[in-house]
């Protein structure tokens, strides 16, 4: 199934959910009646759906939507892709950049797939270890690439809002596969990371 961006949502699902927000709205003492909360419930029910569309959507698929056979064995780096995703603990955002590169072995994929399986993959819930190595093995099994490297750098209000309270804190997680373990490949991935090119 192609992953496309929810613009329609389900009827009986968003009935169902607004429901339910609605009793949550009761229970944490509000007044789910007053002016301000009237539609409230169905508002989170479909920011609740729209924020965990990728689910039941396949990454692999995704990339093999748009593969291209190519002779390059070069690293290919998108960084910085914008990252949103919701704790499965809290269900509290967590957000940031994910950083993806992989060397080729014969085929490419379009570039904008990146930022769809990065989207896919945090679009559920999440824990950031976990959403690393998915974003990982999507393109590993999609491409059978040389290696696949993904540094993602993000922040978690369930840190910050609730909890220990700490507003600075950032959590960095990695995954490489293939040539990505050795260190001359692993040396100069981070070092592209860190180098701001003009």
């Amino acid at each position: 199934m192609a992953y496309k961006k929810i613009e329609t949502y389900d009827e009986a699902t968003t009935r169902d959910l607004a429901k339910a927000y609605k009793d949550v709205l009761g229970l944490i003492g509000e007044d789910p009646n007053r002016e301000g909360l009237l539609k409230t419930p169905e508002r989170v029910a479909k920011a609740m759906q729209f924020l965990t569309q990728g689910q039941g959507h396949d990454p692999v698929e995704i990339i093999r939507g748009a593969i291209f056979t190519e002779s390059v064995q070069e690293m290919v780096i998108v960084k910085d892709v914008e990252m949103y995703s919701l704790c499965e603990h809290h269900m509290i955002p967590f957000f940031g950049k994910a950083h993806v590169a992989y060397i080729p072995n014969g085929y490419i994929t379009g570039l904008s797939k990146v930022a769809r399986v990065v989207d896919v993959c945090a679009r559920r819930l999440q824990v950031q270890e976990r959403l690393t190595t998915q974003i990982r093995d999507a393109f590993q099994e999609a491409l059978n690439p040389l290696g696949v490297a993904v540094v993602i750098e993000a922040q978690h209000l369930c840190m910050m809002m609730r909890g220990v309270e700490k507003q600075n804190s950032v959590t960095t997680t990695s995954a490489f596969c293939g040539a990505f373990q050795h260190e001359p490949t692993r040396s100069e991935f981070l070092r592209l990371l860190s180098n701001k090119l003009s």
